[in-house]
């Protein structure tokens, strides 16, 4: 029967840990104005016929706070590297210098920062669901056990704890990306 407690609550575990993971997945993709090469992680490039992601075509570095170079492996990538930054629609613009593809990233507007806080506040905010879920997901699991009374209260509890963690975790991570965005 312990066992079988355990696994319920390890199970509730995994599924928290896996939002916290996609919350800082997500986050990644929110810049906060300075520049960064996993801006570009959303990039696929079209080499020899096939969607590639961009890391794996070309070195993506940010030498400095507004500038990223791609430097491709091959020359005649810089053309399919600068479709595919447009396609991705990141609202950057690529321009080549022949050797590699250049993108300044542009400062932030007042008005976008506050859109940029949003957007990660709602992030977190689906990453709370997810936990939620996992939560009410162990909840009834436990019920389905046929746990003596004090025994079905006391695992409830440690999952409302654990949930309680998880998301004042998540709040923690909102906030940390919401005061990098907003820093002019």
């Amino acid at each position: 029967m312990n066992e079988e407690l355990e696994l319920v609550i390890d199970a509730c575990k995994e599924g928290m840990d896996s939002a916290i993971v996609h919350l800082e997945k997500q986050l990644l993709n929110i810049r906060a104005g300075k520049a960064s090469p996993a801006m570009l992680g959303s990039v696929f490039v079209d080499y020899y016929g096939s969607q590639t992601p961009l890391g794996q075509v070309a070195n993506v570095a940010a030498p400095d706070a507004r500038t990223i170079t791609v430097t491709p492996w091959e020359k005649g990538m810089i053309t399919e590297i600068e479709k595919g930054i447009m396609y991705a629609n990141l609202g950057l613009n690529p321009m080549n210098n022949g050797e590699s593809v250049i993108i300044n990233v542009p400062a932030l507007t007042e008005e976008r920062r506050i859109d940029l806080a949003k957007q990660s506040k709602s992030e977190g905010e689906d990453a709370k669901i997810g936990v939620r879920n996992d939560r009410k997901t162990a909840m009834n699991d436990l019920k389905k056990l046929g746990l003596s009374e004090d025994l079905l209260k006391t695992s409830e509890e440690e999952v409302q704890e654990l949930t309680n963690a998880y998301i004042a975790k998540i709040d923690k991570i909102v906030t940390v990306k919401e005061a990098e965005i907003m820093k002019v």
